[in-house]
């Protein structure tokens, strides 16, 4: 729970920086909606849009959290990687999803084997 809780508040944090970016708050509002390439509108809104909700999915730890999170990392490794010609290189961005991702997996892992341990345990009582 509390490491959902932290990556909730990274993507809040995420979230806010793509709005402050779109609103001219953040770069000296050179990097404002209506001076943006078309590429970096649609992924500035998206990601705008859809970090914040996955930041209110996990903070919740509702099933739906980790699916918009994971849908949110994936668009922006895929923006710093696969199409790093349009939106700029930046290795941290994906390293860091990807560290986190592999330590919410072992989590999970780590879950799963001690709930199946613990039903493998419980006896009934009866002969």
């Amino acid at each position: 729970m509390v490491f959902l809780r932290m990556v909730a508040v990274s993507c809040f944090w995420f979230g806010l920086q793509y709005w402050a970016m779109l609103v001219g708050y953040a770069g000296g509002g050179m990097a404002r909606f209506d001076l943006l390439l078309p590429a970096w509108r649609a992924a500035g809104v998206s990601l705008a849009v859809v970090f914040p909700v996955a930041a209110l999915g996990l903070w919740l730890a509702v099933s739906w959290g980790p699916v918009i999170w994971i849908c949110a990392a994936l668009g922006q490794v895929l923006m710093y990687t696969v199409w790093r010609d349009v939106f700029g290189s930046n290795i941290l961005v994906p390293a860091m999803h990807a560290l986190i991702v592999t330590v919410y997996a072992l989590f999970r892992i780590a879950l799963f084997l001690e709930r199946r341990e613990k039903a493998s345990r419980v006896s009934s009582g009866l002969p």
